[in-house]
């Protein structure tokens, strides 16, 4: 695999047909979006949750979210939008952050839970695994795409970036980190742990099911606990995923005293989980 992705150029379309272009940055969202909602479907099957549940959040995730996403990246490259302010609606070439998303995304499950009187931790629990999992895929599109890599490398699985592609600071390097695929990898270990713990979970609970307790009360409490776990869970191994990441990725955002914005975002919900763990221990 490394010496496929040493000696191999990708290019972003996969297939043009006069004015109809298909775009590997559109085929991987399809299939990362197909791919959290069968997770998704799942998970939710244990939590007694209706499919036609999932498929109706989903909507709201998915326009939220990439709303969010863009947003956030018009946001953090403002000057290349301005000069070409058409770009912001050409999606399918790239160009949406994760930070973004996810923020776009907490709002319309916020919204969704709210309308239909639904539980906004047991969802975004049983949704997690799979968020984390079309992350993973998405990232695929980058790499077709030629976008988000990392430093000049010399590594055997470092990947060859077209001159046009190249910032002008390393435009006589060939090679570099694929930051995608260590993204790709981070994201499968944080979907195993998340997917670990959500049917940890759904095993205790299938467990007190079968048993009358007189503490009801107390265990839907536990569970409630136990599902904010798995979200803590994603918001903390992403962001410490992110955090380490942008020690290699070169791609321009805003810095704040040298810091990489995303690095910011990462390390404000890293000590807000931090805190927020120590303060309920108290």
């Amino acid at each position: 695999m490394f010496s496929l992705l040493h000696n191999f150029e990708p290019t972003p379309i996969i297939l043009s047909i006069g004015f109809i272009k298909i775009y590997w940055y559109g085929l991987f969202m399809i299939i990362a979006i197909l791919s959290g909602l069968f997770v998704s479907f799942k998970i939710g099957k244990y939590h007694n949750l209706k499919e036609k549940t999932i498929l109706d959040l989903a909507f709201y995730l998915i326009i939220f979210g990439i709303i969010g996403a863009r947003i956030y990246d018009v946001f953090l490259e403002l000057p290349y939008y301005l000069k070409d302010p058409t770009a912001i609606f050409r999606i399918w070439q790239g160009g949406l952050a994760i930070h973004g998303g996810l923020l776009g995304g907490a709002i319309g499950l916020y919204y969704f839970t709210k309308k239909n009187n639904s539980s906004l931790i047991k969802l975004g629990a049983i949704i997690a695994p799979g968020l984390a999992l079309g992350q993973a895929i998405g990232r695929w599109g980058n790499y077709f795409n030629q976008e988000l890599f990392g430093l000049p490398t010399t590594l055997p699985w470092g990947i060859p970036i077209n001159i046009i592609n190249r910032p002008e600071l390393y435009i006589t390097n060939t090679y570099f980190h694929p930051t995608f695929l260590y993204e790709f990898t981070g994201n499968l270990v944080i979907f195993g742990i998340l997917l670990y713990l959500n049917l940890t979970i759904i095993k205790q609970i299938n467990k007190k099911s079968s048993q009358e307790s007189i503490f009801k009360d107390q265990e839907l409490k536990k569970e409630a606990i136990d599902l904010k776990f798995v979200i803590l869970a994603y918001l903390f191994l992403y962001s410490l995923l992110r955090l380490s990441l942008e020690l290699v990725r070169i791609d321009y955002t805003p810095t704040l005293f040298g810091i990489r914005w995303p690095q910011i975002i990462s390390i404000i919900i890293i000590s807000s989980i931090i805190y927020y763990k120590v303060k309920n221990k108290e």
